[in-house]
């Protein structure tokens, strides 16, 4: 693949770092991201990552769009409101790039049909707001061989990490949080609140991290740093690392 002028002037300042040059470029328009969840987190994942080159999204979402989202979901407007999210984030993305290929779907994800909405990515991120469906997407990437970035926030933390479970000496997400939280009874932002700017640095936290997982190696920003957890802190602000295992008693990976 080679990227045509308009291309090049439109990537330049990405094309010039010597850590993504040409060839990390060329990379990620041949790249297929998934997102899952189009919401706090969605919404910034797929402004920087539509803007950094890649190539190809399926879009997943099965809600619609709501006046309390505006908060900080950043790519509706008040005449989505009512909308499908995945429908309206179309509609942004053709707006900001017509040569971009992008699918959708409005289907809820279970572990029935996780499998088939995620199948032929390269890298799936996953930014929804329940436990039940980020284990589905989770077994789904494991089964797949598909690598998972997984994304959460709430009030003033967030928390970023990548897994690849069906690697032998990697965890995958089950073996991060066990198999308690299989039903979907997880605290919401309308109960507990979120600071807008919150959603949009952990937003801009996992397309950093995106980028980092679809380099590997092509590039020397490429580092998928799979089992690692980075928790972001807004109160401080501040930011640390944790280290995870893989469970070899794990249902999802072992």
């Amino acid at each position: 693949m080679s990227l045509s002028p308009a291309r090049l002037d439109r990537f330049a300042r990405h094309i010039v770092l010597p850590e993504i040059g040409g060839a990390g470029q060329v990379a990620l328009a041949g790249a297929h991201l998934a997102i899952i969840g189009l919401g706090g987190i969605g919404s910034p994942v797929l402004q920087y990552l539509a803007a950094s080159g890649i190539g190809r999204f399926t879009l997943i979402d099965d809600d619609t769009v709501d006046v309390s989202n505006l908060q900080r979901q950043t790519i509706f407007t008040q005449r989505d409101v009512g909308h499908g999210k995945a429908t309206s984030a179309r509609r942004w993305l053709a707006n900001f790039d017509d040569a971009l290929e992008v699918s959708i779907s409005d289907t809820r994800i279970t572990p029935q049909n996780a499998g088939e909405l995620i199948s032929g990515a390269d890298l799936v991120l996953d930014g929804t707001d329940n436990f039940a469906t980020r284990l589905a997407v989770s077994d789904a990437c494991v089964a797949e061989r598909t690598a998972l970035l997984s994304a959460a926030v709430g009030r003033f933390q967030g928390q970023v990490g990548a897994f690849a479970g069906h690697l032998a000496d990697q965890p995958c997400y089950r073996c991060f949080v066990g198999d308690a939280f299989d039903a979907e009874d997880c605290d919401t932002c309308a109960e507990d609140g979120m600071l807008g700017a919150m959603a949009g640095w952990i937003g801009s936290f996992a397309a950093m991290q995106a980028v980092r997982v679809l380099l590997h190696g092509v590039s020397s920003f490429g580092d998928p740093q799979y089992g690692k957890l980075h928790i972001l802190d807004g109160t401080k602000p501040g930011l640390k690392t944790l280290n995870l295992s893989k469970d070899r008693a794990c249902k999802g990976c072992s």
